[in-house]
């Protein structure tokens, strides 16, 4: 099954709330469970998510890591590397606390809180952090519009796969902001109404067929298998979800998971780009970027980005960032998830792209958390000493549409990194000495052109994140 599918190994369900307020009312104030709201809380008690065996463990996920750790996000908006130690991360519809677990793993030294509307849910979560030796954890079952309740201010908030099921989710916004650090970020995501469709013409047809008047259970999951068994191949519906989407090839509870996660989701809504942003500027939140920004960029839907039609050169060039998500999103709706991060309006950090040399003279560099691992580092001395070219976006690829290898010299020059931040002089001198002459003219390297080398490779892994720039005169977090 491809991303089109709810991906029940990376979903932490699910917090839903009903609010009665408006964005410039008190979030703090409650409402009753509707009858919708109640449904979720029962489907989600009945087969809590995600369905992730309680000894697995995300910590060799390179790639999930990365996306939940605390400094992703940071860095990409502040421009500055945080230390985990002591913040506080909210997991707002922790599920069976699988996601909890990977922002444990990820932030090292964090607390982690997790609320759900589902007490089963709940349960799951605060047995799945103890297993495997996470204390500083606290659960509640909770619904987002109460968050308040809980005294507390958060660094960051992850709210994956919830806010699409919220009756009103820029309600839900505006809880998360309450209770958000100045500094803070959120990091959430809403349904594609173009990507899935097909699902929520499914999920129609079942309710018509009176499968959603109560929460979906065995019952109702045995219906919709005898319907699509029932059916013929040519069917528009079956063809496209059944088999197109691999339906046909589960069994057991990975059928149960999914049915229950797409054709049979209470509350699932779709979306749209502009959506979003008419939600982030209800709630006064900033909106910074896709999870997968490298993966929205229209440009690359071009044959040759270089003679783009007169119309689309002249409209890319003026178009705000919304304008330009929301036109990738109608050429080619292949996401099921908006997933974005957005924080409190604000100056966002300086970008390396606006220093002058002196500030670069004076940068330290980071090595990413997630790529700091012994067993990288391994493999990148095996390809200095082998003189091969060393692939360092094969642990994580989301940020580059294509592979990412540093030649011999410059992953040499890196490799101190793996032992913590460097400044820019340590690097420059590292590479003079692996590299004292040109190999070109055999003059002798100035020292000009070995920072002029360092700047260029520093400069390119941190357009991907692989390595993380500050300027010197000011220390990280």
């Amino acid at each position: 099954m491809d991303d089109s599918v709810l991906n029940l190994n990376e979903l932490t369900e699910t917090n839903a709330i009903e609010s009665d307020f408006s964005p410039s009312e008190s979030p703090a104030i409650e409402s009753p469970l509707t009858e919708e709201i109640n449904k979720i809380r029962q489907q989600f008690n009945y087969g809590p998510y995600p369905r992730v065996p309680l000894d697995d463990s995300p910590k060799d996920a390179y790639e999930m890591l990365y996306l939940h750790s605390f400094v992703t996000s940071y860095y990409l908006r502040h421009r500055r590397v945080p230390d985990t130690k002591g913040k506080v991360i909210l997991d707002a519809g922790c599920g069976s606390g699988y996601k909890a677990l990977i922002l444990a793993e990820a932030n090292p030294g964090a607390k982690i809180v997790g609320i759900d509307l589902s007490e089963e849910s709940v349960k799951l979560a605060e047995k799945r952090l103890a297993h495997h030796g996470f204390t500083n954890t606290e659960f509640h079952v909770l619904r987002i519009e109460e968050l308040p309740k809980l005294g507390m201010k958060f660094d960051y908030i992850n709210c994956d796969e919830v806010l699409y099921l919220l009756p009103n989710p820029t309600a839900g916004l505006a809880a998360m902001k309450a209770v958000l650090q100045p500094d803070g970020l959120i990091r959430t995501n809403l349904h594609s109404a173009y990507q899935r469709a097909n699902f929520f013409r499914a999920q129609e047809l079942f309710r018509f067929m009176g499968l959603m008047d109560s929460a979906p259970q065995e019952l109702e999951e045995a219906a919709v298998v005898d319907t699509m068994t029932a059916l013929k191949d040519h069917v528009v519906l079956k063809a496209q979800i059944w088999h197109n989407k691999g339906f046909d090839t589960l069994t057991g509870d990975a059928l149960s998971q999914s049915l229950g996660a797409n054709m049979l989701l209470v509350g699932d809504t779709g979306y749209k780009i502009p959506d979003v942003f008419e939600m982030l500027d209800a709630v006064d939140l900033e909106f910074v970027s896709m999870l997968n920004w490298r993966h929205w960029d229209i440009t690359d839907l071009f044959k040759n980005t270089e003679e783009l039609p007169d119309i689309w050169a002249l409209g890319l060039a003026t178009a705000s960032l919304a304008e330009r998500l929301y036109t990738y999103e109608l050429l080619n709706p292949i996401h099921r998830l908006f997933d974005f991060w957005c924080t409190h309006p604000g100056e966002p950090g300086q970008s390396v792209d606006e220093w002058d040399d002196e500030r670069w003279k004076t940068a330290n560099v980071h090595l990413h958390p997630q790529l700091r691992r012994d067993e990288i580092r391994e493999e990148l001395v095996n390809c200095v000493q082998s003189g091969k070219g060393f692939e360092i976006s094969r642990y994580i690829k989301v940020p580059s549409l294509n592979p990412v290898f540093l030649e011999p010299t410059q992953a040499a020059c890196l490799l101190p990194l793996w032992e913590g931040a460097q400044s820019m002089q340590v690097l420059v001198d590292r590479y003079s000495k692996i590299r004292p002459i040109d190999p070109i003219t055999l003059a002798p390297l100035t020292e000009t052109d070995a920072f002029e080398a360092v700047k260029d490779v520093v400069n390119r892994m941190d357009a991907f994140l692989y390595v993380l720039i500050e300027p010197g005169d000011s220390p990280g977090m």
